[in-house]
């Protein structure tokens, strides 16, 4: 998917030349229009597709936080409304509380006490006197701690509210920039190949997984196997369009294993390995620092992605995808 070195910056030094060549051709009457070749329209899109992944895999990491906070703002106003009518009810017992004292004076039992001839003592009564307040307190204090944590939390939505929705602002906005790009992407591949983008439908290599046992990694290699020749969608995971971290969220999902859509968070979530310890189901990173794709190991040296915009899910040469960041094992 990725080319880098010498062989780019000549395939590039060759577009400017044909951008400048193309130039010549609105003052110049004989000099014929040079269409750019399918390499370097190739080496264009590489080129721009490594800056634009990073970005699209920061709009997954947002665009995730984002669903956490609007999942944790449906948890606080579920549980709002309930606490509301707790305060509610609490207060008016306090209020009934207030305004039987006022109108009637003591309560009746403390009344009956005094005015009986009880040989019960002053010490009794006092004590009685005592406990009817602090039951009073403790009612007061607990309509309070209430009202408290009811206050608490409407702030924190308030402010989870507000968040969010300049989130939402920012994601739009990111979004349209980043479609514009990729239309322009499409394009470019449209002119260097066809209306069909280049892909020759070739996207299984072999047999994938190359072995077949029954544990977790195996069976998320097998899912992602059964994904290939789904096309590229960024900011997809499923059912009918995946981008690189998209997919190994979805084969991984299917044995009860939860990763971020986000390449950098399933790095962080996943446990190191070495070349050597591979397994289908392994993920393999690539382009350090910025980690910006991640693919799924299947065996023989292979692995399932999906790899850029105009394409599909399919196998590669785990070598040929681009350089190496680090092996991770999932669960």
């Amino acid at each position: 998917m990725k080319r880098i070195g010498a062989r780019r910056a000549a395939v590039l030094r060759s577009i400017v030349c044909a951008v400048a060549a193309a130039g010549l051709v609105l003052t110049g009457p004989s000099v014929a229009h040079a269409t750019p070749s399918q390499s370097s329209i190739e080496a264009q899109i590489d080129k721009q597709w490594n800056q634009l992944e990073p970005v699209i895999e920061e709009y997954n990491d947002v665009h995730g936080k984002l669903l956490k906070n609007q999942a944790q703002l449906k948890k606080l106003t579920s549980q709002i409304g309930p606490l509301q009518l707790q305060v509610d009810v609490a207060l008016s017992q306090v209020r009934s509380m207030a305004v039987d004292a006022y109108m009637q004076g003591a309560p009746n039992a403390f009344s009956a006490m005094l005015m009986s001839g009880s040989p019960t003592g002053l010490t009794d009564k006092l004590m009685y006197l005592d406990q009817l307040s602090r039951h009073q307190q403790d009612q007061i204090a607990g309509v309070a701690k209430l009202r408290d944590k009811y206050a608490g939390m409407k702030s924190d939505l308030d402010t989870l509210t507000q968040s969010i929705a300049a989130r939402d602002a920012q994601l739009s906005q990111q979004k349209n920039a980043i479609q514009k790009k990729i239309d322009a992407l499409q394009k470019l591949r449209i002119q260097a190949y066809g209306a069909n983008g280049g892909d020759d439908g070739n996207y299984r290599l072999g047999a994938c997984p190359a072995t077949y046992t029954p544990d977790k990694g195996n069976r998320a290699a097998q899912k992602a196997c059964s994904l290939i020749g789904k096309p590229y969608v960024f900011g997809d995971d499923g059912p009918g369009a995946y981008d690189c971290s998209g997919l190994t969220k979805a084969a991984w999902a299917t044995v009860g294993v939860t990763l971020d859509h986000y390449t950098k968070d399933q790095y962080a979530e996943t446990k190191s390995i070495s070349r050597a310890e591979l397994q289908p189901g392994d993920l393999v990173f690539f382009f350090p620092p910025t980690l910006h794709h991640v693919g799924i190991y299947v065996g023989n040296g292979f692995v399932v992605h999906a790899p850029h915009t105009g394409d599909h899910v399919r196998m590669a040469i785990m070598d040929k995808v681009g350089t190496i960041a680090g092996f991770r094992r999932p669960g």
